[in-house]
Order: C-alpha cells, then sequence, then structure tokens
C-alpha cells in the first residue's frame, strides 16, 4: 500500500501580532541577570570570525537550504512560519563553509604536533585543499595527485574480498545526491556494509514505526504544532539542537497548545527561551513547557505502561472516556492482547522502573484523554537505548489507542538533529535499506534492473559491528581492511575511544573524505592514510537536495564565492573511485552530473518523484502530502496500525548507584563550540547530579568526583541541577569512556549510551583505588545489574 496522503501542505502561517505578557519568563529586558545565551554577542563574535569572507557568507545564509538541523530553513524562511529564521547553530557552522585553507606548513606537520590538538582547535586551522596520503611509519602527511589517491585506493579493493571494505557517511551537510551516489557505488563494488549517522541515531525510529503503522518518516509537519491541544517533546531537547523549532513553540503557545517535556533532566532551553528573532520573545523570554515530566533514564516504557493503565482503568468507569474506539477498532489490531499486558502490570513496578508516581501518570493520562489532537516528538533521549525500537513502538502505542495520526495537529515525529540525515536511508546508504525500498525481496530485483548490475545478497554490517570486525584475525573474511569515511569521527562518537582507536589503527587502508582534520585522520592505519577534500553542498557543481524532519525536498543551488583547492563534490569522487575498480563495468555507474544523479533518485525512489525538477533556489516539494496514514489507512499489509505489547527492560541497580547518560550541550553533533553550556553555565566536565543524590553523598557543588564503571572512568565535578534522583548526566562525547562496546539495540542495532554507575569522592576514589576497593564495588555494581 502506499503511505501517500492526499492532503498537501498549504504553507507558512503568520505569527500574532500583538505581545502576550502572560508568556513572558521576566519584565526585566534581555534576561539581564539569568543563564541565557547572548545571542546578540554570539553573532557578533560568528560576524567576526566570518570577516574575511563576508559576502560569501551572507549568500550563503540567503540563499542556501540550512547545513545545520533539519527544519529545513531555505535562505531564511521556512514552509511553517512566515517571517526570516535564523539561529545560531547554523551560525556556528556557517564558519566550515566560508574558512580558508589549512596552511602547508600545518597540514604538513609532525603528527605528534597535530595530536596535540583536540578536533576543536583541528577544525579552527580551515579545510583539507589538496589529498593526502600518510603511509605506515611517516610521521607527516604528503601531498598527492587526485589520480594516486584513488588509483591506490581502487588498487587495494580490488586486491580484497568485498566483505573486507565498508562505507561510512556522516550528516555534515551531505546531500542526498551524495547518500545515494554513495549507496550505489557500494553495491557496485559488491559490498553491502554501508552505513551513515542517522541509523546510528534514529534507526529504532524508523524500524518502529515501520512495524506500528508502516511508515519510517514523520507523519506530521511541523506546522502541526502550532494549535495542537498538546505537544510533548520526549527525550528531546529542540531548543538546543533545533533552536528554529522555538519560534513554532512560540507560535503553538499563542495558540493556546500545552507543552509536555519527558526528560530524566528539567532541561532549562525547554522551560524557557528568548527567541532572538521575535521581538517579544527576544525581550522578555518565553515560558515554553507547562510541565515537565522527569523520568528516570530508561524508564520511559514503565510510564507509558502507566499512562495506558490509566487509560484502560477509565474505561472500565466511563466508556470512551479515555480511547478513541472508532478509530482503534477502524485502523489498528492487537487492541485486545495490549490492553491484558498492561492491565496486569503492578503499579509497584511501574512507579519504581519510571521513578514517578502513579498520580503523575494519571495527570498526563488525562491530559490526554481530553486532548482532542496531539503531535509527539522525540529524539534520541528515546532511540539510544537497547530498548530504543520499544520505547518508540510504546509511543505509537499511545497515539493510536487516541486516534492521534492521519490528520491536522496530530502525528509522530522523530526529530531530525542534522539537515542531511532524513534523505540518507531513503536513498540506500546503510545496510538494511535501497534507495526507495528496504534491502530484501522485490526491492533487491527492482533495483538490480534499473542499475543493471547484481547486487551483493549477503547482510552488510552496522558501522559499530564494522569497526569491531578490524580486530577479526587475518583469514576471516569480513576482516575489515578499506574503511571509508565521508565525516565522521568515532573517536568521539563512539562508546569505548580507546577500543575505537585500535580498531581504526588496525584497518589497512582507511579514506577520509572530509571538509577538515579531526582526531580520528590522525590514527595510524596499518598501511596508509589517505584523505580526500570535499566540497559543501554550497560548492557542489549544479547545487544538491536535502530532505527536512517532515519530508520537504528542498533543493539548495550552487553558490558563488571562493572554492577551496582542489576540493571535489562528493557524489563526483565516489563515482570516479568506481569507475577506476572496474573499468570494464564504468558505464553501469552512470552519475554524470547532479542533475543525472537526480534522475535516478527519481526513478529509484518512487516517493521521490518531482527531485529531478528541483532546480532553482527555493524550488521545494513534500513527499508524502501533509500527513501520512491519512484518515488512519496505514501502509501495512492489513491497512491498520498495529497496537504491540512492550515489556519492561530491566533497570536494576544497586542502592547508591546511578544511571547515567549523555547530553549535548554547545555543540553541532562532536563538534564543540564552547566549554560552558549557555543555558545552565555546566562545562564539559561537569556532571549533573540531583541536590538530594549530592547530599547523600556528601558532595557540595564544584567538588571533584570519579564516575566509573568496569568500562572506564570519569573525572567530573559536581553540577547541582533539577534532575530526577537517582540518574546522572554528563556530556556526550566526553563521557562515552563510561559507555560499554558493542551493546547493541536487537531490533535496529543502535549502540546503547546509558549504563549504570558508581560516585566517588574524587580524594576517595584515589586513596583506596589500590586497596581492591574500586574493584570490589564494581563487581557488586555488575552482580545487582546483570
Amino acid at each position: 500500500m502506499n503511505e501517500m496522503g492526499a492532503t498537501k501542505h498549504t504553507g507558512p502561517v503568520k505569527l500574532p501580532g500583538k505581545p502576550d505578557p502572560k508568556l513572558w519568563v521576566s519584565a526585566m529586558p534581555f534576561g539581564l541577570g539569568k543563564i541565557k545565551p547572548h545571542h546578540i554577542r554570539e553573532t557578533a563574535k560568528i560576524v567576526w570570525q566570518n570577516r574575511d569572507n563576508l559576502p560569501y557568507a551572507y549568500r550563503i545564509l540567503t540563499q542556501g537550504v540550512c547545513d545545520g538541523c533539519a527544519l529545513g530553513v531555505s535562505g531564511l524562511y521556512d514552509q511553517t512560519l512566515a517571517g526570516p529564521h535564523l539561529c545560531t547553530t547554523r551560525l556556528n557552522v556557517l564558519r566550515l563553509n566560508t574558512m580558508p585553507a589549512i596552511e602547508e606548513k600545518l597540514l604538513h606537520a609532525d603528527i605528534e604536533e597535530l595530536r596535540r590538538m583536540d578536533s576543536t582547535e583541528l577544525r579552527k586551522l580551515g579545510r583539507i585543499p589538496y589529498p593526502l596520503i600518510r603511509r605506515k611509519g611517516e610521521t607527516r602527511f604528503s601531498r598527492i595527485s587526485w589520480d594516486e589517491a584513488l588509483d591506490y585506493t581502487a588498487r587495494k579493493i580490488q586486491a580484497i574480498d568485498p566483505k573486507q571494505l565498508a562505507f561510512y557517511l556522516t550528516a555534515r551537510g551531505i546531500t542526498n545526491e551524495s547518500y545515494y551516489a554513495a549507496a550505489k557505488v557500494a553495491r557496485f563494488l559488491g559490498t553491502n556494509n554501508i552505513d551513515n549517522a542517522s541509523r546510528i541515531c534514529h534507526s529504532p525510529s524508523k524500524t518502529a514505526l515501520k512495524r506500528s503503522i508502516g511508515v519510517g518518516a514523520s507523519t506530521c509537519n511541523y506546522k502541526d504544532w502550532i494549535g495542537t491541544d498538546v505537544l510533548v517533546f520526549w527525550g528531546s531537547v529542540a531548543a538546543n539542537n533545533q533552536p528554529v523549532s522555538t519560534k513554532y513553540m512560540y507560535a503553538a503557545k499563542r495558540k493556546g497548545t500545552k507543552i509536555i517535556v519527558i526528560n530524566p533532566y528539567s532541561e532549562p532551553s525547554m522551560e524557557q527561551y528568548w527567541i532572538p528573532s521575535i521581538a517579544e520573545s527576544a525581550l522578555f523570554g518565553t515560558k515554553l513547557a507547562d510541565d515537565v515530566y522527569q523520568v528516570n533514564i530508561g524508564g520511559d516504557i514503565a510510564f507509558m505502561n502507566g499512562v495506558m493503565k490509566h487509560w484502560f482503568a477509565m474505561e472500565e468507569q466511563i466508556p470512551g472516556s479515555a480511547i478513541d474506539h472508532a478509530f482503534v477498532q477502524a485502523h489498528t489490531n492487537g487492541f485486545e492482547t495490549l490492553r491484558a499486558h498492561v492491565t496486569q502490570q503492578e503499579w509497584t513496578t511501574l512507579e519504581q522502573s519510571s521513578g514517578l508516581t502513579r498520580e503523575r501518570m494519571r495527570e498526563f493520562a488525562e491530559l490526554l484523554a481530553v486532548a482532542g489532537s496531539a503531535v509527539f516528538v522525540w529524539s534520541m533521549g528515546l532511540t539510544q537505548h537497547r530498548h530504543g525500537t520499544d520505547n518508540i513502538s510504546q509511543v505509537a502505542n499511545l497515539a493510536l489507542l487516541r486516534g492521534f495520526l492521519g490528520r491536522e495537529h496530530c502525528g509522530l515525529m522523530p526529530i531530525r538533529g542534522h539537515s542531511g540525515v532524513q534523505g540518507s536511508g531513503e536513498m540506500g546508504a546503510d545496510p538494511f535499506s535501497l534507495p526507495g525500498g528496504e534491502f530484501y525481496g522485490a526491492d533487491i530485483e527492482r533495483v538490480q534492473q534499473l542499475w543493471g548490475f547484481e547486487l551483493p545478497r549477503w547482510q552488510g554490517d552496522i558501522v559499530g559491528v564494522t569497526l569491531e570486525n578490524a580486530l577479526l584475525p587475518e583469514e576471516q573474511e569480513r576482516k575489515l581492511r578499506l574503511f571509508y569515511t565521508s565525516g565522521g569521527n568515532f573517536l568521539e562518537t563512539m562508546p569505548d575511544p580507546e577500543f575505537v582507536r585500535r580498531c581504526l589503527e588496525s584497518i589497512d587502508v582507511r579514506v577520509h573524505q572530509d571538509i577538515i582534520l579531526n582526531t580520528s585522520t590522525l590514527a595510524d592505519a596499518q598501511e596508509a592514510v589517505i584523505v580526500l577534500p570535499a566540497m559543501t553542498r554550497y560548492e557542489q557543481p549544479g547545487g544538491g537536495t536535502s530532505t527536512s524532519t517532515e519530508r520537504m525536498v528542498y533543493f539548495s543551488p550552487e553558490i558563488d564565492g571562493p572554492r577551496i583547492g582542489e576540493a571535489r563534490a562528493e557524489w563526483e569522487i565516489y563515482a570516479d573511485l568506481a569507475r577506476r575498480v572496474k573499468p570494464q563495468a564504468a558505464q553501469l555507474v552512470g552519475l554524470g552530473s547532479s542533475q543525472e544523479v537526480r534522475g535516478e533518485i527519481a526513478r529509484l525512489a518512487p516517493n521521490y518523484e518531482g527531485v529531478q525538477h528541483l532546480k532553482d533556489r527555493g524550488d521545494v516539494f513534500q513527499w508524502g502530502g501533509a500527513w501520512l496514514c491519512e484518515g488512519g489507512h496505514c501502509p501495512t499489509p492489513t491497512g491498520q496500525g498495529s497496537l504491540i505489547p512492550i515489556e519492561l527492560p530491566e533497570l536494576r541497580k544497586p542502592e547508591g548507584h546511578f544511571y547515567v547518560t549523555t547530553r549535548r550541550g554547545k555543540q553541532f553533533n562532536s563538534m564543540i563550540y564552547s566549554e560552558t553550556d549557555p543555558f545552565n553555565e555546566a562545562d564539559r566536565y561537569d556532571a549533573l547530579l540531583n541536590e538530594a543524590d549530592a547530599r547523600a553523598l556528601a558532595l557540595s557543588e564544584g567538588e571533584a568526583i570519579v564516575i566509573y564503571n568496569s568500562y572506564g572512568s570519569f573525572h567530573a565535578r559536581v553540577k547541582l541541577a533539577p534532575l530526577k534522583e537517582g540518574n546522572i548526566e554528563v556530556h556526550w562525547p566526553e563521557g562515552n569512556v563510561l559507555i560499554p562496546k558493542g551493546v547493541y539495540e536487537k531490533y535496529a542495532g543502535i549502540p546503547e549510551y546509558n549504563t549504570s554507575v558508581i560516585v566517588e569522592k574524587a580524594d576517595t576514589y584515589h586513596a583506596l583505588k589500590d586497596t581492591r576497593y574500586v574493584e570490589k564495588r564494581i563487581q557488586e555494581l555488575e552482580t545487582e545489574v546483570e
């Protein structure tokens, strides 16, 4: 069945003209005296950083599609609200596009000198201007030609089993054209080992939505936030990660929408925000969240079971008081099984697991029960768990029971953090996907016929497993020998960084296709590290496209301005490499121009019919219409959504121990722009603790502590915060030393980014470290948790 809806998006709406003092945070102008971002000061700093290239910077901002988050701002405008939009996230990323090339003396400095820099310092050196190579034993990079670089890579690919070759693409402003080219080239070269940043972040969203309602994307629009009765943010700090979204929240508040946040930490940016492009909000701030439900890390499934348990109890008292029976009967299956599963749950267990009282669960249940509409938005707070897919199917259960699907002001939205990620899986750039379909059955046959060559039939590995394969014995057919990564820095994004370093340095040849250096580029390899300079989306000849969270496909034109050395379009590099590896079949590669690539995408991915016509600034279309599953009709074999009983995950931990998860500060993915979080003044090595937990451990603000488990230890300082008791938050990626490697969610393969830890005063930890005290504490933790 087709998931397309008939209703079309109706375009942007206007904000109210008159102010509303009821929403003001404070009558003190500009939030003086409060902890908050200083947007004017920050903008001035960014102007100064780009002073050598201001005309080009201005053209990027006013003509290009934002290469930051996936809200989809084209120039300064979007499809949700009339008027200009600009956020500091986009401004911070701007310098990646305008900075000059790295000076040669730095580019070819001794590798140990470069290794003394962190990724922030390396980024500020500038753009990579030409291909580089560093062979084993060499202490500095050497310049080589494109022919030498690609021929070297091609010879290595020819010499190895395709199962020993892997590709990875980050979300750094990468266009649909580049994802598509990589997906095609990987299969042309015989490998299905290809992965991308989107899958590491949101694969449970796609997997769960597919099994629950038959679609793998947001079913609604940002516009549906404005005027919905209830807007729920689940494990999502949109105000920090997608700042323009605060304008949509403001518009929603002005329409009477209640905003609910469900998160272990009561994030300051979700409670109140000074929105720079709305005069009223810039002056007096805007109260955003109406309520915050502070769940335990990993406690969301229990919380949602509690909400549904209340609904079923309400139904016994007054039928129809909590569940939309007409919708459930017409558009779902599994209702009785779900009801039996939920009603037998014990309140004591649900309260203990969720961290919320039965009464608090009732409040949320009653709020949704009387709501005529609701939009559920979530991000990595729900997905990056070993039970991430189950988390999202629980959210889908709530929406289906209330009929919050397939109509205005209703829907399920996995909000994307990067402009390139929605399109990546839709272009086939992961081991489970092909352009316009999945990697199995009829889709394989369809794609083979259109591409004109055989596809590998074996299942490719997710990138975490791919990296682990570098440590396999020599004779193993899947031992990773060539890793080709477009952007990305696994030393700073994956659990257990030292293990990842061993993996990276065990690979024969690593190819880093990127615009800047990072710490992973400097890691050794068994034979050679090759660095290829890529263009940004604004330099790509013929322009490029990206897909927003709400399925809007935007055209971003090539923008006049300076060009960096020998940098090339990413899709073009993939095509060139493929022809060199298999010159006898070069005619099958295609990919002759960006326009030709878009033509292929339209043929391969039916939802993208129309992308071939995007060629001018401002061109955009939305695949699927305004609402997927419109009218409740789901593209599943039965045409119905599935209500799925979800078991509670094990969340046991010893008394006095903690769950830990990671959070983002002032950063864009792993690119850090400030050592201090502008919303709470925490620095990168502060650990957020509840005041009661700190008191029980006799800890005070700013005190040195060690957070540890069997995976690693993290030296931090106490930062008291409104965090759920028994939980700790540390910054990502610094806190990744605590996260276990090789723990993947069973349905979608996402890495687990949460675990149990012990907290000690630093002097206690170090004084007793050599008396087996630490080892006993870890053993105690593991005995209780396993």
